[in-house]
């Protein structure tokens, strides 16, 4: 009897199952939680730092470039997807950012995927800190060159992995605000390795852009080396600006390659109108109210000094996202879920989600955020995190 005839076709999936029970026990279940159009839930989980989202000035503008434009971009922007705004929104981020030129993704993880893998290959080496986004360790993964993975935040180790390659050409690739902790990269220390060993510098600027630098302009800006020959960044439009989708910022000459070899550029539907409108209508936001970013900054700041008095371990934040230590997966889902139940929305993290296989309370701090929200949510994060086994004795 053949192997087909022993399970027969409902047993092909068993094996998923068997998975499920695996996470189910170790606390690492995920769920799908729907929100309504009208939460009257405190966010501290979602990123919109710069408040956005819901900006009648940004969400009218999508409405309007949908009644124009259309739903959808149609199709592929090299065939019928791309518009005169995405033309308008390249130029603008281009401008603001300071870089040469610009490319609009789909999403800022197609935006990482396309950049590593157009500009490495068999040819190439990529050297990347340990903690990198998935999208950019998907990105590694299809690239096809000889990946290093080198120790967080630790330039030497970089240059070490430089200077002994294997390959002529290199990347190093990291996110300049690294998601979990919200710790800043050294990227002017970065760029100087880079330059010494001849490589150039990827970083991923998605939670830096409207948070850091002049105006919000990012942490690339910031670190002075938005307009190098050597250095590419990523950004997303779905985070400080509100909107949806993704972009790569560099040298023209790069940006021109892109448009010939990145794959996820070439064969992916362009961004939809709305969404280009509504990142432009946010630069335009931004340009104009240039103290949001920095009210940000200091509500993560706020928020975290305030926690680590409850006794709580709190990350340092650079930008806008603070996290809070959990005892284990299971004390996090549940401490999560107690905070929902008083009407405060946080970020849950677990592994594999953290490259430290540490899970924790993921927050994120906005430029519209009260002092009576941060009183709340301090209140809430560490009554709750008591019962979660989570406050240590206050100092």
């Amino acid at each position: 009897m053949s192997t087909a005839e022993e399970t027969g076709p409902e047993s092909v999936f068993d094996w998923i199952d068997t998975r499920a029970q695996a996470r189910a026990k170790a606390g690492l279940a995920r769920r799908v939680r729907p929100r309504p159009a009208g939460s009257t839930e405190l966010d501290l989980a979602s990123n919109d730092y710069l408040g956005l989202a819901r900006d009648k000035r940004v969400a009218g503008a999508a409405a309007a470039a949908s009644l124009r434009w259309g739903a959808g971009a149609t199709g592929s922007r090299l065939v019928t997807g791309s518009t005169e705004l995405h033309t308008e929104l390249e130029y603008e981020l281009a401008n603001f950012c300071g870089a040469q030129s610009a490319l609009v993704f789909s999403s800022g993880y197609a935006a990482n995927l396309g950049v590593l893998t157009a500009l490495s290959g068999p040819g190439t080496a990529i050297v990347a800190d340990q903690q990198i986004h998935a999208s950019l360790i998907d990105g590694t993964r299809l690239s096809r060159a000889d990946v290093v993975a080198a120790g967080h935040l630790d330039v030497p180790q970089v240059a070490h992995a430089l200077a002994t390659r294997g390959k002529r050409r290199a990347l190093v690739v990291t996110d300049s605000v690294f998601s979990v902790d919200g710790d800043l990269a050294p990227l002017a220390e970065l760029a100087a390795a880079c330059r010494e060993h001849g490589s150039a510098l990827v970083v991923d600027d998605a939670h830096g852009l409207g948070v850091l630098g002049e105006g919000g302009r990012g942490a690339v800006h910031a670190a002075g080396l938005a307009k190098a020959p050597d250095v590419v960044t990523t950004v997303a439009l779905s985070k400080a600006l509100g909107a949806q989708g993704g972009a790569v910022l560099g040298p023209s000459r790069v940006i021109r390659h892109l448009v010939d070899t990145a794959r996820t550029f070439i064969f992916d539907t362009g961004l939809a109108p709305s969404s280009a409108a509504a990142a432009l209508a946010a630069l335009k936001v931004l340009r104009e109210e240039p103290d949001r970013p920095g009210r940000a900054v200091a509500a993560a700041r706020d928020l975290a000094e305030r926690l680590r008095d409850r006794g709580l371990r709190v990350s340092e934040p650079a930008a806008a996202v603070v996290s809070v230590r959990a005892p284990s997966p299971e004390a996090a889902t549940a401490w999560a879920q107690a905070c929902r139940d008083q009407g405060v929305q946080v970020g849950c993290f677990r592994p594999p989600s953290v490259p430290d296989q540490v899970s924790r309370l993921r927050l994120t701090a906005r430029a519209d955020l009260t002092e009576a929200d941060v009183a709340r949510a301090v209140r809430v994060i560490s009554e709750t995190g008591a019962s979660a086994g989570a406050v240590s004795r206050p100092r």
